[in-house]
């Protein structure tokens, strides 16, 4: 669903993916990344966040922690990072980017606390219970600062994606900022919930889930009791056009992560401000049974959509054209995606060793896919800036050296 917008809105992306491939400067199984349009999409965000008066911390997880793409979104005016869990602040950390958030998605593990305090310092740390609060002050107080803490709440009416769940009691927010206040090395900051917003497929359009009343909510009875100057985190499906929609809900902090890349579900649909930045390609392995196999490892679609017809452009020259599209069958999520099937059937010959490539909403730190960093594409000077695995963490592509 994404390719027709990244052939539309970024063709040289994906001719100069195709070039590098063809030239043996970038692996298969590799989700590719333009850095300018990054960092052009980067300045959007931090412009049009700081124009309301938001933080902004770059979500980086969908593009494996990649180094270079950490550094192009810090040339576009974002020097602090959201994570999703250590790995991925530990990632974010060496690359340059500050820790701006940390704990929210993923909570740190008990013996990891000292290492986030000492190490990696963050501006606010989400906790979702007393436990972890208490975790969290005492390990910032060892390491002799105090830490803003976010508190994660939720009421019976709020969604969570299944294994998402957890936080304190809505009703309780007062007390809650009072206890958080009462812990040494711990000071409350505010509030968050996940998500705040979701794409609604049936009215085409990213709407307000029950989450972001639950904040607004919170934020009255924090101000009865005299706490006005909170911070309220409402991520989820954060392009620049829904910061209107944050701010007004009285929003502090915006999280960008599939919109730096342009591929929240909102820009499969419409053209927004932010342009994709993002492919994964592959390579045809082989031939059998009137299919040709590509091979997998990144193939994970996130599935923001109901299923349907998943196309790649396959070829061995550097092409957008209708005539090298091919319908391709990717094995269900209960099975590994070693190899993509690709249907030979229509106008595509695919041949071994050919290029394939697709345009999805992916999730690379869950994959075993590379992630490369290219630059210089809309100059037509292509150049492949970093080869890593998920964890950020450069890879020596295609030499191992020291294997004997």
């Amino acid at each position: 669903m994404f390719l027709d917008v990244l052939r539309r809105r970024n063709p040289q992306f994906i001719e100069a993916a195709m070039q590098l491939h063809q030239d043996g400067k970038i692996p298969a199984n590799a989700y590719v990344l333009d850095l300018d349009a990054v960092e052009e999409n980067a300045r959007i965000f931090a412009s049009e966040a700081s124009r309301r008066g938001m933080k902004t911390f770059a979500m980086t997880k969908q593009v494996g922690r990649n180094s270079g793409f950490c550094r192009a979104v810090k040339r576009g005016g974002i020097d602090r990072a959201v994570a999703v869990d250590m790995a991925c602040a530990i990632a974010c950390h060496r690359a340059g980017l500050k820790t701006g958030h940390l704990g929210h998605l993923v909570q740190v593990p008990r013996h990891e606390a000292a290492t986030a305090a000492r190490a990696l310092r963050p501006h606010y740390w989400t906790v979702f219970s007393d436990e972890k609060a208490a975790e969290a002050a005492a390990a910032s107080a060892g390491a002799g600062h105090v830490q803003d803490l976010l508190a994660r709440i939720q009421t019976g009416d709020d969604i969570f994606y299944r294994g998402h769940e957890g936080g304190f009691a809505a009703e309780d927010v007062a007390a809650v900022a009072d206890g958080l206040d009462a812990l040494a090395g711990g000071r409350f900051a505010g509030i968050t919930t996940f998500p705040a917003l979701l794409f609604d497929n049936d009215a085409n359009t990213v709407k307000p889930t029950p989450n972001l009343s639950t904040l607004s909510r919170a934020a009255e009875t924090l101000a009865a009791c005299g706490r006005r100057d909170i911070e309220i985190n409402a991520p989820g499906t954060t392009s620049s056009i829904v910061l209107d929609a944050l701010a007004d809900a009285g929003a502090t902090q915006c999280e960008p992560g599939n919109g730096l890349h342009g591929t929240t579900p909102l820009h499969a649909r419409e053209d927004l401000p932010e342009r994709p930045a993002v492919l994964y390609l592959s390579e045809v392995s082989h031939l059998h049974g009137g299919r040709a196999y590509c091979f997998g490892g990144g193939l994970y679609i996130d599935p923001v959509f109901p299923d349907y017809d998943v196309r790649a452009i396959v070829g061995s020259e550097p092409t957008t054209s209708d005539a090298a599209l091919a319908s391709v069958e990717i094995p269900p999520p209960s099975a590994i995606d070693y190899y993509g099937m690709i249907d030979c059937a229509g106008s595509v010959t695919p041949k071994a060793g050919d290029t394939v490539i697709f345009g999805f909403r992916g999730q690379a730190f869950v994959t075993r896919a590379y992630t490369a960093g290219v630059s210089g594409i809309g100059k037509g000077a292509p150049k492949v800036e970093t080869i890593e695995n998920i964890f950020g963490v450069a890879e020596p592509w295609p030499l191992l050296e020291g294997v004997s």
